[in-house]
């Protein structure tokens, strides 16, 4: 089955402490979720993340179909990374890196996901129509939050 991977990076006029603790704050995950996906957590995210977390939400990504999703932070370095990966949910792999650098006049985020769709080749053939386009479209709407929030990087 093939893997497919969804590079994004974006600058933000922003401290690292400030970029560090909004990205690692599962409960802004909502604020960058497009409201038609009716982003919800259903999981304790009390704490600060921290390697073993079990993250649990229900989101609506396709046709109104609300699905169950359960990720785990795998690794994580304060302040560089974390990673989380799906353990329960609509693809058949899914490994999301967030990668956050200083950089003169604020941060760079990159997010590098690798994943893989679930149906096999129906899957692989609805890819490019259905599932890409989504994804681009959902990260898309992140980076017009994130300026929205933290406004124009400029250098």
């Amino acid at each position: 089955m093939k893997i497919y991977t969804l590079h994004k990076s974006q600058k933000l006029p922003i401290t690292l402490d400030t970029a560090w603790e909004f990205l690692s704050n599962p409960k802004n995950l909502k604020i960058i979720t497009p409201d038609y996906m009716s982003f919800n957590i259903i999981s304790n995210i009390d704490r600060p993340l921290y390697t073993g977390q079990i993250i649990q939400y229900i989101v609506t990504p396709l046709l109104g179909i609300k699905t169950k999703w359960v990720s785990e932070i795998t690794h994580i370095e304060d302040k560089k990374y974390f990673v989380d990966e799906q353990m329960y949910g609509p693809y058949a792999l899914w490994h999301h890196k967030h990668f956050i650098k200083e950089i003169d006049g604020g941060v760079e985020m990159e997010d590098i996901i690798d994943y893989k769709v679930p149906l096999g080749i129906l899957g692989q053939i609805v890819h490019p129509f259905i599932v890409k386009p989504k994804l681009e479209e959902i990260f898309a709407y992140r980076q017009k939050k994130l300026l929205e929030l933290f406004g124009e990087y400029k250098k």
